[in-house]
């Protein structure tokens, strides 16, 4: 997305709420009617100046220097009214005071400061410092042939620079991957398809389950249209899978797309006997790993493309550090979990949310007809006065206000929710990408990039638009209708004026937010090349602690005196402490599952190639179905692998055991609640 910069440098976050009249048909000369007096010329003069802008836009004269957008250019003017409309209306409240601009600093990078922080933050800052660190060697050890480029490339160009400017010595790129050739010298991932989430087994041919996207996602197509249908796998990294680069030309000529739901394809999830994993199911730690492996795969992944992965150097905002709107979402969840611990999404957020889905999903023109800007106000100072204190009356709130409400939320971050850094990368992914397939795979990974808490609250926000999607019917407003509408809420930034390339990127950022909505169930699961890659991580790190131990001449000393005893290993995070009894040796193919909420604890269970995980928790659900805890029921228990090549892992219920069992063999395995 283009942006506009300041001389000093910086852009501005516009905050701002809509209240600019609205388009349903049937509805717009009532809804003018009932508009405020004060409010009335203001609204009227927002709707002439949003068709201003559309003709403006399908004016087939723009000057050259602005070459129109590919997207924009598919879209007729009238398609893109809402859109435009809802920006105007984020003019008017900054204008009027309603809210706040936040003040973004951006930095300007000097050459090769932008390789050296990302080498940081895909955590081999080793290759900058030097050191020899164990972490940094463990994600080496792991990378495929085409990430291992990717960040031999940027460390080219880092060294590169530093000898230019006469720095501190630098390792020799050489010395890290190899000697006479490009190719790195530690051993790669291979290319041919592995096991899901371990390794692969001798002579094992992977069973597909179809998972469609459609059938837990209905965003309201016509169910006598025909879509086109494709397959995603995540057995193999997605950059691997790039065996034909696409003509730079096609894609400006073939980049158009229809507003109409059904020219979306259906995508069908291959499914390996490891199952899928959610985004919550894997540890803190093992996520953390994740991301230094999205970055690298995301960043290999453009190159394949020969397209740039554009990224933002932002100097940090620190926002208000109490109350609720306008507060960092870290500051809040903090604030919040001493009042429920655990809690993932903002209080406020939530409450929003629920307040929408128990009485607005079926209001006719939900998030697009405006509420009264000064009964939002007045709500806004009543919410962070007594939201706290559980005095606020909820009742009060119209459906309309409520989504202003909403909106004005996410506005008002004081760094947006898809963080500002890869905004970038997520409009180049549409402008210059022009197959929805690999469009999806590059928004997976941004995902996966995502911090916690804003991954967390976002997967909120778009369930909620797809609740407000699937009644359509009632309330009129389709994916495309509800994607306009959001997207200049999510991914508008301005400096002192619109220029006329961020205008054009209209259509491409309400696109985004459709895929966003439509394949949601998709992008909240972790592709599995990426697991099998942090199991390979957690074993290389336990592998060069191991041989560290056996130099330590006092660990030495010590395991002499001790050689009788049976080792322990030290359990991981999560793990169970069981009685001696419960801890003897186990026969290959047997596995012992703890449940410590049920009245029967543990039991041994033989495995066969047909055993799911579903299977072990409907047999544990038999044993106990009258002595399990009161506070067990009603929660959804899952089974989770613990320790061995990967700190925590809340296991399909479609996952065969034995496959599991057998890329990690030194796992616990504990049925205990899923995590919300």
């Amino acid at each position: 997305l283009t942006m506009e910069m300041k001389d000093s440098g910086s852009v501005v976050l516009t905050a701002y709420h809509p209240h600019s009249p609205a388009r349903i048909p049937g509805v717009e000369q009532s809804f003018v009617q009932d508009i405020p007096a004060g409010h009335s010329p203001s609204s009227r003069k927002s709707l002439s100046r949003c068709r201003r802008i559309n003709r403006m836009l399908s004016n087939e004269s723009v000057p050259p220097a602005f070459s129109r957008s590919n997207s924009q250019a598919s879209m007729d003017s009238t398609s893109m009214e809402d859109f435009w409309c809802e920006v105007e209306s984020i003019k008017e409240s900054r204008e009027d005071g309603s809210e706040e601009a936040m003040l973004l600093e951006f930095k300007p990078a000097d050459e090769g400061e932008l390789e050296a922080e990302w080498l940081q933050d895909v955590g081999l800052s080793t290759l900058i410092s030097g050191a020899e660190e164990e972490d940094g060697q463990a994600l080496l050890s792991t990378l495929t042939r085409t990430q291992a480029a990717a960040v031999q490339k940027r460390y080219n160009t880092y060294t590169q620079t530093l000898r230019k400017k006469n720095k501190h010595t630098v390792r020799d790129v050489r010395d890290i991957f190899g000697t006479s050739d490009s190719s790195p010298t530690f051993e790669t991932v291979p290319v041919s398809p592995v096991s899901s989430n371990g390794i692969q087994l001798p002579g094992q041919k992977p069973v597909w389950k179809s998972v469609s996207s459609k059938s837990c996602l209905d965003c309201g197509i016509d169910k006598g249209s025909p879509s086109i249908m494709e397959e995603l796998s995540y057995d193999v990294s997605f950059s691997e899978s790039i065996t034909v680069l696409p003509k730079t030309q096609e894609w400006t000529k073939n980049q158009r797309f229809k507003k109409e739901d059904s020219a979306l394809p259906k995508f069908i999830v291959r499914k390996s006997r490891f199952g899928l994993t959610e985004v919550g199911g894997l540890s803190p730690e093992d996520m953390k790993k994740i991301r230094y492996l999205s970055l690298i795969e995301l960043t290999a992944f453009y190159d394949a493309l020969g397209v740039e992965l554009k990224r933002n150097r932002v100097e940090r905002v620190r926002g208000r550090e109490n109350g609720l709107f306008g507060v960092p979402l870290t500051v809040l969840l903090d604030n919040d979990q001493k009042k429920v611990p655990g809690i993932k999404v903002p209080l406020i957020f939530q409450k929003l949310l629920l307040k929408l889905e128990e009485t607005g999903l079926e209001t006719e023109g939900i998030l697009r007809v405006p509420g009264s800007a000064s009964r939002v106000k007045n709500l806004h100072q009543e919410l962070e006065a007594k939201f706290y204190e559980d005095a606020f009356d909820w009742d009060q709130v119209r459906n309309n206000d409520a989504a202003g409400l909403l909106k004005m939320f996410i506005r008002e971050l004081p760094s947006p929710l898809f963080t500002v850094e890869y905004l970038p990368a997520f409009i180049t992914l549409v402008e210059k990408i022009s197959k929805i397939k690999l469009q999806l795979q590059a928004l997976h990974l941004l995902i996966m990039l995502m911090p916690e808490a804003n991954r967390d609250t976002a997967k909120a926000f778009l369930q909620f638009l797809k609740k407000v999607v699937a009644n359509e019917g009632k309330n009129k407003m389709n994916l495309w209708n509800v994607s306009m509408i959001v997207a200049p809420n999510l991914f508008i930034y301005k400096g002192k004026r619109a220029n006329q390339q961020e205008m054009q990127a209209a259509a491409t950022t309400a696109h985004i937010v459709r895929l966003l909505i439509r394949y949601q169930d998709i992008l909240w699961t972790v592709p599995s090349f990426l697991i099998s890659q942090v199991r390979k991580m957690n074993e290389a790190a336990m592998n060069n602690s191991k041989r560290q131990l056996m130099f330590d001449k006092g660990v030495r000393k010590l395991l002499r005196r001790k050689t009788m005893e049976r080792e322990r290993p030290e359990r991981p995070e999560g793990a169970v402490t069981f009685p001696p009894y419960l801890q003897s040796d186990i026969p290959e193919g047997v596995i012992r599952v703890y449940a410590p909420l049920h009245s029967k604890v543990s039991m041994a269970i033989q495995l066969n190639s047909q055993t799911k995980a579903k299977d072990i928790l409907a047999r544990f659900h038999c044993e106990n179905s009258r002595g399990s805890s009161q506070n067990m029921r009603g929660q959804i228990q899952s089974l989770h692998e613990i320790g061995g090549n990967i700190g925590q892992h809340c296991l399909d219920p479609d996952a065969f055991m034995l496959d599991v069992y057998r890329a990690n063999p030194q796992a616990e395995w504990v049925i205990k609640p899923k995590a919300s």
